[in-house]
């Protein structure tokens, strides 16, 4: 069994390529995460904005919905201006909120897959990295 170079004196050089490649691999895994803090929130920021478009057609009793109907998307069909307006926002809203509740599951089972993957791939990139820098001392 050959003995491990010294860490540090004389004869140590760092290896910065070595250095940078460990610190590549990390930055996978972060990027990763900064990537779903981006998207994590977003079916949460449609819903609300949604929530707003409703009071506002609540607030007016339709009056605006030609205006507002862009912005309510697939909740456009079920709250068009007619009889018994108010309640039908209020089912509407329990819809949303219930597609919210889907949409925001499946972002998060999505997002924990991707972050186990990049995950796994980086220690394996490293794994791969520092077994070829032994090699190389062997």
């Amino acid at each position: 069994m050959t003995p491990t170079p010294p860490a540090s004196g004389p004869n140590y050089a760092p290896n910065y390529a070595m250095m940078g490649f460990l610190a590549a691999t990390i930055a996978i895994v972060g990027m990763t995460g900064i990537m779903a803090s981006y998207i994590t929130p977003l079916p949460l920021k449609r819903a609300l904005a949604r929530e707003v478009v409703l009071d506002q057609l609540l607030a007016d009793n339709g009056a605006d919905y030609a205006q507002l109907a862009p912005r309510l998307a697939d909740s456009a069909a079920a709250v068009k201006p007619g009889p018994d307006l108010a309640a039908r926002i209020a089912a509407e809203r329990v819809a949303m909120r219930a597609r919210l509740q889907t949409e925001s599951d499946n972002t998060a089972g999505r997002l924990q897959v991707m972050l186990v993957v990049c995950s796994l791939g980086a220690m394996m990139f490293g794994a791969v990295g520092m077994g070829a820098r032994r090699r190389r001392r062997l």
